[in-house]
């Protein structure tokens, strides 16, 4: 399978991707994989601004028409947005799953962002996945 995941993006075992954003603060959102796996969003919870979070806790909630599924904190730090977008067009995830940040977090330390999985790894976490 030819991957779609962005090079620039980090990403986590579960399906989470991690794009470091010029401020110092990281977007997240799930990807292609994950929202192809799903289905049809109707539902979007995301982390409330000033919520600290420890690394690989759960966070936040997508429901698609086949399941709801758990978002997992790729590393530690506190929410500083939350995509309130998706309140209303959670389908924005479905459409385009790397423009659809679900909430950003500032990292209590920056270089976690370093030890996410790239593109070529997470491809390859996927690919093993399907086996």
């Amino acid at each position: 399978m030819i991957s779609n995941t962005p090079s620039k993006l980090k990403n986590t075992a579960s399906h989470e991707w991690v794009k470091a954003e010029a401020d110092g603060t990281v977007s997240v959102g799930i990807t292609q994989h994950a929202q192809e796996l799903l289905g049809d969003m109707v539902f979007v919870e995301c982390p409330a601004v000033g919520r600290k979070l420890k690394a690989g806790e759960e966070c936040a909630v997508v429901e698609s028409v086949k399941a709801a599924s758990d978002v997992y904190a790729p590393i530690a730090g506190v929410v500083t947005a939350a995509n309130a977008a998706l309140d209303n067009t959670p389908e924005n995830i479905n459409s385009d799953p790397y423009g659809s940040w679900m909430f950003k977090l500032k990292p209590d330390n920056a270089a976690d962002v370093n030890s996410l999985m790239d593109a070529t790894a997470y491809q390859a976490h996927v690919d093993s996945e399907a086996h």
